[in-house]
């Protein structure tokens, strides 16, 4: 059986069958027959295997040049990247912002580079982050109309 490569890495990435047919279209019984193709067991309670914050979101993401990352999990419907953790969902932005400032996020995380969709760690930022951005700007250049 030829299994489709997007949906072989995210099988072995401990995905569920369900969240990979989110992300890639395939219907979940065709992904559980790839699963079985490639002898990888069912994942345990239909919960992704790995247990902690940044196992979560590196089997999500994938470098892209520029040190930008994209968001390879799944989407909510609106394309806001979503992941389970911890009983809540998170947001693959908030997750990233967690990373790598080690706090909670105020307000909406948003990528700081203008890539849209970009979820890498030191490009992500809060409210307060965009405010100082923009006083800085300001202090530099003079307000801009």
């Amino acid at each position: 059986m030829k299994v489709r490569a997007d949906v072989a890495q995210l099988l072995r990435q401990g995905h569920t069958n369900r969240a990979i047919s989110r992300a890639t279209g395939a219907a979940p019984k065709t992904v559980a027959r790839y699963r079985r193709a490639l002898g990888l067991p069912p994942t345990p309670l239909g919960h992704f295997t790995g247990s902690t914050l940044q196992s979560r979101f590196d089997a999500r993401t994938e470098p892209l040049p520029g040190g930008h990352m994209r968001w390879t999990g799944a989407l909510t419907s609106r394309g806001t990247p979503t992941v389970s953790y911890g009983r809540r969902q998170w947001s693959g932005l908030r997750m990233a912002f967690v990373l790598r400032w080690d706090r909670q996020p105020v307000g909406h995380v948003l990528p700081g580079c203008g890539t849209p969709r970009c979820v890498a760690p030191d490009h992500v930022e809060d409210k307060p982050m965009r405010v100082q951005l923009r006083a800085t700007f300001a202090a530099i250049f003079g307000e801009v109309s």
